[in-house]
């Protein structure tokens, strides 16, 4: 991540940091159904063991480690290929089912379920006639 543009610049410093480590902000596609918000969350080369996704206080927080593999028996001549930490809190108006909440990884996309509380779902009301 050497040629960085302004945006991509303020998108890697917005975080708060705890470590000294760069600190990226995942790029997240956010989809709503009557009964669920689906959310996609860009974070290449996060292991799913170093992924920490929370929900508290009505903030949804994705949180992760990229870091590069062992080289084993290579020397490193040349990198371009950022490491550091991922992190991203989603404030949330919606009240969610917490213990319906899913989560699954792929291809380096953070794939969540957050399905509505029965209370924030549409609700059709029928209409008598008097």
């Amino acid at each position: 991540m050497k040629n960085e543009t302004p945006a991509t610049q303020a998108q890697t410093t917005q975080a708060e940091r705890t470590r000294n480590a760069r600190t990226y902000i995942p790029d997240v596609d956010i989809r709503e159904t009557a009964d669920s918000i689906v959310l996609a969350a860009d974070m290449p080369g996060v292991a799913t063991d170093s992924l920490n996704v929370t929900l508290e206080n009505s903030v949804l927080t994705i949180e992760g480690r990229a870091a590069l593999p062992p080289l084993e028996q290579h020397k490193l001549v040349y990198a371009e290929f950022g490491t550091g930490d991922f992190r991203r809190p989603l404030p949330s108006r919606m009240r969610l089912d917490r213990d319906a909440i899913a989560a699954s990884m792929k291809n380096g996309v953070l794939n969540l379920v957050l399905p509505k509380a029965k209370e924030a779902q549409p609700r059709k009301i029928a209409v008598q006639t008097v």
